[in-house]
């Protein structure tokens, strides 16, 4: 009889073990490093510049960027973009008082981007493109000459090789939106057909050299950190 009792209350000792084991597997522990409960408002808000694939952010707002630099002296020293005590990187350093996330390098990295994007979509006809990255004026403009081109029947191709430079030249405040210019050199391969084919300008097996002077501008208000083509002009 003990024999038969030691034998379930050891059977019984068994299995509430391994349940006990099982439930602290599925159930878990807690061990201090869990992760808070979700707070909705506390979440990050949607990037307003992931509305469209074809938005591009030329300078990047940091998360950690401080709110203000009002107690912090302006720093007129930009290295290679603009030398210190220059009218330019005055410039610069009213529109990062304005805007503190503002980096110039950042920007004109992103305007190297923007810069092809434009000049492809306008190749290619691209209106919906275009309009998240230029002005209206810009936009009206671009959108006259393709609608011409087309009227005529006339395609264009054209394809980068290099930007070979994109410096910025220009830079200024007025009231809460700034305006910034770069000059880009690049390398391009362009031709325009007629409608039967025959190329009325261009060469598609020359690379020219192109030079563009475009000048974007953004409110720095604006919770938007995109940056719009307010003007543009060739070097030639």
């Amino acid at each position: 009889m003990n024999g038969f009792f030691d034998f379930y209350t050891i059977l019984f000792l068994v299995l509430a073990v391994v349940i006990f084991l099982r439930l602290r597997s599925v159930l878990g522990r807690r061990t201090g490093n869990e992760r808070p409960p979700f707070d909705p408002y506390s979440a990050s808000k949607p990037d307003q510049a992931g509305a469209s694939d074809k938005v591009v952010s030329l300078p990047q707002r940091g998360a950690d960027a401080p709110a203000s630099r009002v107690d912090q002296p302006a720093n007129d020293d930009f290295g290679d973009i603009a030398p210190a005590g220059s009218d330019l990187a005055k410039a610069l350093s009213e529109i990062r008082a304005s805007d503190p996330s503002f980096d110039p390098a950042q920007f004109l990295d992103g305007a190297r981007v923007a810069y092809e994007m434009i000049v492809s979509a306008f190749a290619e006809g691209d209106r919906k493109a275009l309009k998240s990255l230029l002005n209206k004026d810009v936009y009206d403009g671009f959108v006259g000459a393709i609608s011409e081109r087309e009227a005529n029947g006339e395609t264009v191709m054209s394809k980068f090789v290099a930007i070979d430079a994109a410096e910025l030249t220009e830079a200024g405040l007025r009231g809460r939106t700034a305006h910034v210019t770069v000059r880009f050199v690049s390398q391009l391969v362009t031709a325009t057909s007629d409608k039967d084919g025959n190329i009325v300008s261009g060469d598609p097996n020359t690379v020219s050299e192109v030079t563009d002077i475009w000048t974007f501008a953004r409110d720095t208000g604006s919770r938007d950190p995109n940056w719009k083509l307010v003007a543009t002009e060739s070097a030639e």
